[in-house]
């Protein structure tokens, strides 16, 4: 079976308090993006499932690819069968854009589809906050506010149809769990899903990330990243996740084809799913 795992971006990501678990609860919007991995899975008749990876290297064992965890989760509960799986990288790793966590949510559904589970996807996303907070966005994978760990999600309409997105990844690896350790929670005086209902032209200043400061500070070469898409006419800039990816959102038409200025980066030109 052929699947195509995608990103995601947050639109504003506020931290509002450290939990009893260990976690934070959030507040954010997560939008799909039409920027994909390729993930395929076979049976071969093997004793035990293997996981290649092509593309965009990987670092660490193996067996705690998510993908990998996914099928032992599976496999406890519904028996399946030894898989040889094959993932083809082209989602930025330690980027803020939910690699990760896409393929292991379309691994999910690609297993209760193949070997007919039966699953609802009420059920697939308690699989999914098993394995990360934003995995169980990418079950339903559209327009979603993330509260909770993020895993707590409620469909959310947002005007941006026909907008255009450009992400910038430069060369820098920002650690997901040492930067929640430097962030201080606290409650806006707004709630993010009140103001992103506001015109785009005015979440420059309201619509934030609590990351950037903390990130900005120890890496200011992200910071001018995110003004050279401000300078280009974005509508709005800003970090994904903890970083250490940046984008803007372009109205149509806006957004030229050299991207000089981004050398050594990762770059990638699309629209917004909705």
């Amino acid at each position: 079976m052929l699947l195509f795992p995608n990103a995601k971006i947050n639109l504003g990501l506020r931290i509002l308090e450290k939990r009893s678990d260990g976690f934070h609860s959030i507040e954010t919007v997560f939008l799909p993006l039409n920027l994909t991995d390729i993930l395929e899975f076979i049976e071969e008749g093997k004793n035990s499932t293997t996981l290649t990876v092509t593309g965009i290297a990987l670092d660490g064992d193996i067996e705690e690819n998510l993908v990998v965890k996914v099928w032992h989760i599976m496999n406890e509960k519904f028996k399946i069968p030894p898989l040889s799986i094959h993932l083809h990288k082209t989602i930025p790793v330690g980027a803020g854009l939910g690699g990760g966590s896409a393929n292991a949510a379309f691994m999910l559904k690609g297993l209760n589809e193949y070997f007919e589970c039966g699953c609802t996807n009420v059920e697939l996303k308690k699989f999914a906050a098993e394995l990360g907070s934003d995995c169980a966005f990418f079950i339903d994978n559209s327009p979603m506010l993330g509260t909770g760990r993020g895993e707590v999600l409620e469909p959310f309409d947002i005007a941006l149809h026909g907008y255009e997105i450009l992400l910038i990844k430069p060369d820098i690896h920002v650690a997901t769990r040492k930067a929640y350790s430097g962030i201080v929670p606290a409650i806006p005086k707004k709630p993010l899903k009140e103001l992103i209902k506001k015109p785009i032209n005015e979440w420059q200043e309201t619509i934030i990330n609590d990351f950037e400061s903390l990130v900005f500070k120890k890496y200011p070469e992200i910071e001018l990243l995110k003004n050279k898409l401000l300078n280009m006419g974005a509508e709005y800039a800003a970090m994904s996740g903890s970083g250490s990816t940046v984008y803007g959102i372009f109205e149509p038409g806006i957004l030229a084809e050299n991207f000089q200025d981004f050398k050594d980066c990762f770059v990638y030109k699309g629209r917004i799913l909705q």
